[in-house]
Parts: structure tokens; sequence; C-alpha cells
């Protein structure tokens, strides 16, 4: 079975609202024997002559009279389905979006970005996972809808927009013997510090830094996250190597120093997977992060 000339839809609706080839012509552009043509395939298409003569003009038959409604319907949800999407009420948005992050950019960003997305949109709800490697099959599947950190090898469909440049500081307790002078890079590593690392990685780009020096550093314990190294250094003398964005907040009360060694700013930033580009939603949301992150 040949499948329907839906371009022929259309016409029907225009000659069903018009009641005249000629009005229709005028509005398709096209000649009136190019739309009594059209007029021709439709009478074919339906079985039905649809618009016969009465007298000078043109009169609908019963059929035509039960098409014009379903007809425009049928139109202008086409019309709909092909217009670019837009969010018109962000009131009504009811939605929840999953964000893959780790747990120092939850704590430091994700308490102006609840505030913000229940301000403008109140129905919506942030689900915040865990971020425990770089594979971006959760994106691919949809099992998440933004992905932020370091990124890592994504493939080259993946969407990828940089939010900010992160540096590595140290922070200590109040009254650590590191709060005061200068701290070289001979007193940074003479002190007992914290690794984090998500794989157990002993050693990282600092202590390759401090090697290229002629020194190293004594790691006396190893973590998987920034908040717990932060609360460790906290409560002791030992020496915690955080990001400085990442973890504005957590510091508060602690004194923080610029690294004595060279190391190499991060990146952070936003992924996402191409299928979700032009959704209005998403488009907010990363708008919402975007200026979250720009914000000091």
């Amino acid at each position: 079975m040949a499948s329907p000339d839906l371009n022929l839809l259309v016409a029907l609706d225009v000659l069903l609202t018009e009641g005249s080839v000629a009005r229709a012509a005028n509005r398709f552009g096209l000649s009136p024997s190019a739309m009594s043509r059209t007029l021709a395939r439709l009478r074919e298409a339906t079985g039905d002559p649809l618009l016969v003569r009465a007298g000078r003009g043109l009169v609908p038959t019963p059929r035509a009279q039960e098409l014009r409604q379903q007809a425009g319907r049928v139109v202008q949800d086409a019309e709909a389905l092909l217009r670019p999407a837009t969010l018109l009420n962000l009131s009504d948005l009811a939605r929840t979006f999953t964000l893959r992050t780790n747990e120092s950019f939850v704590e430091e960003f994700a308490p102006r970005l609840v505030a913000r997305i229940e301000a403008e949109a109140p129905g919506v709800r942030l689900r915040f996972a865990p971020k425990s490697d770089k594979d971006v099959t959760p994106l691919r599947g949809a099992a998440v809808d933004l992905e932020i950190g370091v990124a890592g090898e994504t493939g080259p469909e993946m969407r990828i927009q940089a939010l900010f440049r992160d540096r590595f500081i140290g922070a200590v307790r109040a009254g650590h013997p590191l709060s005061g002078g200068v701290v070289t890079p001979e007193r940074y590593a003479a002190g007992r510090h914290i690794s984090v690392s998500r794989r157990g990685r002993e050693k990282g780009p600092i202590d390759e830094a401090l090697e290229r020096l002629g020194l190293q550093r004594t790691v006396v314990c190893m973590v998987s996250g920034f908040s717990a190294t932060l609360a460790m250094a906290r409560a002791s003398d030992l020496i915690a190597s955080v990001p400085a964005r990442h973890t504005e907040g957590a510091r508060a009360g602690m004194h923080s120093f610029p690294l004595p060694v060279a190391t190499v700013e991060v990146t952070i930033s936003m992924l996402w997977h191409p299928r979700l580009d032009a959704d209005p939603a998403q488009r907010w949301l990363r708008e919402c992060v975007r200026e979250v992150c720009a914000a000091r």
C-alpha cells in the first residue's frame, strides 16, 4: 500500500477553509490550474468530490464538512511538532534532572543552584548522583542529564562547555605552624599530608612537582574526597591540598595558602548528550549551572 502524500493535508485544510480554488491558490502561491490539479489528487485520495460547483462558486460535500475541522487540527498539530520547542512557563515545569558530579561541587555550588531552581521552577527537582569514574555511558543511556567535572575521554558526540578553572591550594587548621610566615617548598614538604585519590593513588601532580625540586612529602593517609581531607585537616596538624573554588565554603575558619610548587590548573566543564541540545528545559538547566558557577 502506497504511503499517502501528507503534503495534501495542508492543501485540504486551505481548500476547505477558503472554499475556493482561486483563493487557495493565492495562499499557496500557485496558479489556479496547479491548485485544481491538487484538488483532483485530493478527490482521488479521499474518494469524494469534496468541493462541487454550485452556480459560480463551490460548496463542500458532507464528507468535506466532516473533514474540515479534523484537517485543521491535524495541520496545527503537525506545525507544532515541527516548530522549535519553547519553554513557555517555568512555573509549570515538573521534572527531575540528574546531575553527576563530585561531593565538593555539591557542597559548594548546589545550595545556590537549588535556590535558583526553586525560585524559577518550583516543580523541578535535582538529583545529584556520585561521580565514581569518567564513563559517559550514563549520559548516552539517559540515566544522567548533565555531568560536571574534569572532562576525560568522552567520545566525539558529547557536548562539552567549560564552566570555570580551578587551582589547588593548601589548607590547614587555624594556628597550624604553616599558618604563619612564608610557606616554602621545604616547609610544605616537611609536613604530614593527606592525599586525595578516588583510585587510591598515593602520588600525584603535587608529588611530581616536589620531586623536580628534589623534595618529597610524607603522606600519612589517603581519602577519596576533599570534604574528608578538610575535616581531617581541621581537627589535626595534617595538611590538605584542595581545589580553591570547589572548597571555598568548606574552608571557612581554616588557613589557606598558595601551594609553593607549580601545578596545572584544571578546567571544570559540563557534559551532555547532543540529543538534549535543543530541549528548552535542558537549555534552561545548563544556563542556571553556568550562571551559578560564574558568580563569586
